[in-house]
């Protein structure tokens, strides 16, 4: 069976104001988790009866620009484009305070420095701080974090003036504009991670509207990756019974995989890794990946899944959720409001009282996203006080497309009760 779809970024909070297990992101293995349940409702998007429907009208998407790679993750995208700006040792990457390590990664495989630099509360760059550690950098990392732009036409401007190329970041972004412009298109490269958004086991994409992407040449990962992508999104599917039918017509192929791999992994045989780290679980960067393309499974379903539908219902998810937890006691939402032409990749809360919360939302089997948890070792409120903040006290919930709305009800009310439980004397 797949891995459960919220196997990655879940680990308990380390003590309010100090960094968790230092290091431990660099070398690409989360810490150990506590033992608690699969989240009951899926974290990602889940493949379904439903995925394929049309509807909601246009939604832009990074896709609209000019020329794209369809990648196996996010962090190999960032790599590439990186590679494409001719970044290497030596050289000085500025990223974010506010960042997941795997984005870090790519920098320090090159050989470069990663800079950080401030964000403010609201997630917006802060240009006082990048103006002020411009000194001998060649780029700019910019984040539109959890679905909502940065000032992009106003970061274009701030490379332009300094000379600066400008890397996009749209892990979070796959859909959206900004003053009429889609996502990804203000960056020199941008990058995307595309199972983030779909029904997918892996996918990332490089795109540039200022560059060829015809230097950038990639190859099949090979039919055993072909396979294990097309299977775990299927697995992925049965697990939260979306594919009933199909699940009982695999049953018997399926059984005999699963019971193959178990006998090799008692046998001390396990099989190589056929999937990017991205897709099971980690930070670490893997450059045998960067040459590949995404899987065959993965490309089909992004022509194939309606931007549109996928827009409309992450918005109307989003909203559902604002309205249920705006003003309760204790939290937050991060953005007051859900601007047009903003679709989200989750609902990020503000939290007071995070551990408690967390812990008791995992116990029930609430799926949650922390993003940021764990930051590059040395980042911490001396280096930016808000990333620190809200690293600690964001938390994340999902309001994708396949989700169903006892699903979201559900969750709203286990969210509710975490909060009561938390304030109570």
């Amino acid at each position: 069976m797949a891995q459960s779809a919220d196997r990655v970024q879940h680990f308990p909070p380390a003590p309010a104001g100090q960094q968790a297990a230092p290091g431990t992101p660099q070398a690409g293995h989360p810490p150990p988790l506590p033992d608690y349940p699969r989240a009951r409702i899926p974290t990602k998007p889940v493949l379904s009866r439903a995925t394929f429907r049309a509807g909601g009208g246009h939604a832009p998407s990074i896709l609209d620009v000019r020329e794209a790679r369809l990648v196996t993750s996010g962090r190999v995208a960032i790599a590439l484009a990186l590679r494409q700006m001719g970044v290497g040792p030596g050289d000085r990457v500025l990223v974010p305070s506010y960042h997941c390590a795997s984005m870090i990664e790519p920098v320090v495989w090159l050989g470069a420095t990663p800079v950080f630099y401030r964000i403010h509360r609201d997630t917006q760059v802060d240009l006082d701080d990048v103006a002020a550690k411009l000194a001998g950098a060649k780029v700019l990392l910019a984040t539109n974090y959890f679905g909502f732009p940065q000032n992009l036409s106003r970061l274009r401007a701030f490379c332009d003036q300094h000379g600066l190329m400008l890397l996009e970041d749209c892990a979070h972004c796959f859909l959206g504009e900004h003053e009429g412009q889609p996502v990804g298109s203000f960056g020199d490269y941008a990058i995307a991670s595309t199972m983030k958004f779909f029904p997918i086991y892996e996918g990332g994409c490089l795109v540039s509207a200022r560059h060829s992407l015809a230097p950038v040449r990639l190859e099949a990962g090979g039919f055993r990756f072909e396979a294990k992508m097309a299977v775990n999104a299927l697995e992925d599917g049965f697990e939260y019974q979306r594919l009933r039918t199909v699940q009982r017509l695999l049953a018997l192929p399926l059984g005999l995989k699963n019971f193959l791999l178990r006998q090799l992994k008692r046998s001390g045989n396990a099989p190589q890794p056929m999937a990017p780290r991205s897709s099971e679980g980690g930070f670490g960067f893997d450059p045998d990946w960067l040459g590949k393309r995404g899987s065959l499974f993965s490309r089909l379903t992004l022509r194939l899944v309606s931007r549109g539908r996928m827009g409309a219902l992450r918005r109307s998810h989003y909203q559902h959720l604002q309205a249920a937890l705006d003003g309760l006691p204790g939290c937050r939402p991060l953005h007051a409001v859900l601007p047009e032409r903003v679709y989200p990749w989750v609902f990020p809360l503000y939290v007071e009282q995070p551990e408690a919360v967390f812990d008791t939302l995992k116990r029930d089997g609430v799926p949650i996203i922390r993003f940021a948890e764990y930051l590059w070792e040395g980042v911490d409120a001396t280096v930016c006080g808000a990333s620190a903040e809200l690293s600690r006290h964001v938390l994340q919930f999902p309001c994708h497309q396949e989700l169903q709305e006892q699903e979201l009800d559900w969750m709203i009310d286990k969210i509710k009760t975490a909060l009561l439980a938390a304030r109570a004397p």
